[in-house]
Parts: structure tokens; C-alpha cells; sequence
């Protein structure tokens, strides 16, 4: 006999215009490594549970440690006790086939007959479901869209991380300011000021926001024209550093987005002017931030800027050759559960944006060999318009 607990909770907002095959739903997963079992339940389980919808209801099956604590969510909870999991135990099944007709057993008893489910379901277990006449529709799209309007519970977390990010980036802002040219590097207190110095402080700062941090972009001199380089070893008086954070709230698991680009001392002619270019292009990609407009049209709007002063773009790259320099990646992406989730702003950006969706705005200049600058901020679509998330200043000097 299922339990109904709490009320159920107001309707999230959803993008318009889903694809509707069935409107039953199933995810297996834990709320740790799924977004989208994180967004549907957001607490922390780190176990594999079932999460169904039918009818319009809500259903979550698991152990019953963790249903006490899911009350408040307003789904019909089912302990794994419903669903024979003791027989189940005292017969000598292996654990993985006990899995799997947990899920056949689940199923039937909620009344799942066909449900869409994430593209990464566990393929043994819909093996199963399957012989026992369970239709499955992998739909990432889906899915995807399921999440792309954040509600108020993952908004605040992206602002918590937005936060977290800012005040990190003005530590490390600080060592720069602190810091003292001394032959071929920077010194600060006597030692070195080092990629993993400051690193070790902005950690220290994400921690204090209550967020985390697996890895991040501190790039100096030619490491920041290399993609996704997190960075390594002196930081030195003259050349550009980028700096890319993106702290993960611990209390939504909601991440946010930044980068800013420094120079200790004067910075180089070229650096000086591809900041005026990346931040006029900043400014006018932010402008044009509305529901109904497209990630491609966004993105255009960067390549005009640094098209007219004859730098190169992904538009006007030679079919079939790397674009090394210039503006050599797209605009920016959605932030949410995930840090690089829906939609992109690029050149396959046909996706509109709609309220809710958090997107970055990151154009960027670079030369191999040399550096870059890119500025990054974090901006919200409202109803309206847009919010631009972020505070920080984008000055080049710190």
C-alpha cells in the first residue's frame, strides 16, 4: 500500500511545447550523478531509487531510510517492502537481478506500461522491463527540456553559487592586487604567486559559500588561448590570466558560471584592445537576451563585433580546418543541475530561450602561443527580458 505524504507541490514551471509520447515517466538513478532525478527529488540520495509519474501522479520506491526524509515532497512513497523485496532476499537472488525486478515489479504495480525515460537508462534493467512488455522511449530532448526552466528552489541555488563565484574571483583578485613583480614572476609574502596558490585560496572561499569545486580555469599567458586548460605554475607581471569558475551549491547542487581576465601591470596593446571588443561583445549579446530569441541569433551578435575589426570567427572559419585564433567557440550554454547543460548559443544553437533558462555569455580572443581574453557572465531569462546573475566587474587591470 503506497504512502501519500505532504502536500504535493506547486507545478514547476515547463518550457512550452513538449513532444508528448506517453506522459508516463521512469528514472532509476541517484539524486548525486542525475540531474534529472536531482531536479524531480532534491535531496540528497545517493542510492539508485525508482521515480515514476502515471497519470499525473508522482511515485518514488526505495528504501524506506530514505523515504523519510522525501515526505515533504508530495509523491506517493512505496518501501521496497511493497514490492517483495524480502522474499526476494530469502530466495538467494544476486543483488543486480534483485535490481532489476524491483523496477518489473514497480512497474507494474504503479501501472507503467509505456514511459519515456533518460538516454541513459541502465540497459540491463530496460532489457528487462522490455521482455516483460514494458514500452521505453529514451528522450533526451525530453528531459532536457524538463529542466531548462529552473524553479525557485534551483534559481536560489544558482544565485548561492553565483555568489560563491564572485567572492572567489575577488580573492584571487586580491593576491593579484598583493602581489609584487620579481624578476620572471610574481611574489607575494615571499613566495612565489603560483596558479595553485591561488587555486588553494579561491577553494578556501567556495568552501566558506557553502560550494564546491572539483576543478577550475586559472590560465596564464598562452595556457589561457588553450581551451579547457585549467592552468598551472607562475603568474607573471604583463601577460593575461583568465580565470573560469564554476562553484556548485551544495544545498540545490546547482552550479554557476563565470570568467574574468586579468594583468598585473600594464597589459599588452593587443590584450588592451581585445578587452574593450570581448566586452562590448558581452554587452550586446546580453541586450539581445529575451524568451523567443535563438541561441544562434545571440551567438551572431559576439561574431558581428569581432568580424567588423577583422578577427576570426566559427562563421567565417575554412570548412575542414581547426580554428586555432580568434573567437573559436560558441557563446555560451545553460547552468543549472548540470554546468554545461540546455540550450547552447552557438552556431547549432535553434533552440528559443525561455523564462527560466540560465545561460552564459562568454565570448573570448585568443592567439596560440600567446593568451586571450574571455568575460564571462551568467544572465537569466525573465518573463520580459533578462537578469544579468553577475556583479563583478570586468576590469582588466585588478
Amino acid at each position: 500500500m503506497s504512502l501519500v505524504v505532504g502536500p504535493r507541490p506547486a507545478a514547476r514551471p515547463r518550457p512550452a511545447k513538449i513532444r508528448r509520447v506517453s506522459d508516463q515517466v521512469l528514472i532509476y538513478a541517484d539524486t548525486v550523478r542525475s540531474p534529472e532525478m536531482r531536479h524531480e527529488v532534491p535531496v540528497t540520495v545517493p542510492d539508485p531509487f525508482v521515480y515514476v509519474e502515471v497519470n499525473g501522479d508522482r511515485h518514488i520506491v526505495g528504501h524506506s531510510m530514505e523515504l523519510a526524509r522525501l515526505g515533504h515532497l508530495g509523491a506517493q512513497l512505496h518501501p521496497l517492502e511493497e514490492f517483495g523485496i524480502d522474499a526476494l532476499v530469502r530466495d538467494g537472488r544476486p543483488l543486480l537481478e534483485i535490481y532489476r525486478e524491483l523496477n518489473l515489479r514497480a512497474c507494474n504495480g504503479i501501472g507503467v506500461t509505456a514511459a519515456r525515460v533518460p538516454f541513459w537508462f541502465p540497459v540491463d534493467i530496460a532489457d528487462h522491463l522490455r521482455a516483460n512488455g514494458i514500452e521505453l522511449t529514451p528522450d533526451r530532448e525530453y528531459f532536457n527540456a524538463r529542466r531548462r526552466a529552473k524553479n525557485a528552489f534551483e534559481l536560489e541555488g544558482v544565485r548561492r553559487a553565483q555568489r560563491a563565484a564572485e567572492a572567489g574571483m575577488e580573492t584571487a583578485r586580491q593576491l593579484l592586487v598583493a602581489a609584487e613583480p620579481n624578476g620572471d614572476g610574481l611574489v607575494l609574502d615571499g613566495e612565489p604567486l603560483t596558479v595553485e596558490r591561488v587555486k588553494g585560496a579561491m577553494n578556501q572561499t567556495f568552501i566558506e559559500h557553502d560550494c564546491t569545486t572539483e576543478e577550475f580555469i586559472v590560465a596564464p599567458g598562452a595556457q589561457g588561448a588553450v581551451g579547457h586548460d585549467m592552468g598551472s605554475g607562475p603568474i607573471r607581471a604583463g601577460e593575461p590570466l583568465i580565470i573560469d569558475v564554476f562553484p556548485r551549491d551544495l544545498a540545490s547542487t546547482c552550479f554557476a558560471d563565470m570568467t574574468r581576465t586579468f594583468v598585473v601591470g600594464e597589459p599588452p596593446a593587443e590584450i588592451a584592445e581585445w578587452q574593450e571588443l570581448v566586452r562590448e561583445a558581452v554587452e550586446r549579446s546580453i541586450a539581445a537576451v529575451r524568451p523567443g530569441a535563438t541561441g544562434r541569433e545571440v551567438f551572431d551578435i559576439s561574431c558581428d563585433v569581432f568580424e567588423e575589426h577583422g578577427h576570426p570567427t566559427l562563421r567565417t572559419k575554412e570548412i575542414g580546418k581547426p580554428l586555432r585564433d580568434g573567437f573559436f567557440h560558441g557563446l555560451g550554454h545553460g547552468v543549472g543541475l548540470e554546468v554545461h547543460e540546455e540550450p547552447s548559443l552557438g552556431m547549432v544553437g535553434e533552440k528559443t530561450l525561455v523564462p527560466g533558462d540560465v545561460v552564459t555569455i562568454e565570448p573570448g580572443l585568443y592567439r596560440q602561443g600567446f593568451g586571450g581574453v574571455r568575460l564571462e557572465d551568467l544572465v537569466l531569462v525573465t518573463e520580459d527580458g533578462h537578469e544579468n546573475l553577475t556583479r563583478f566587474p570586468y576590469d582588466l587591470q585588478p
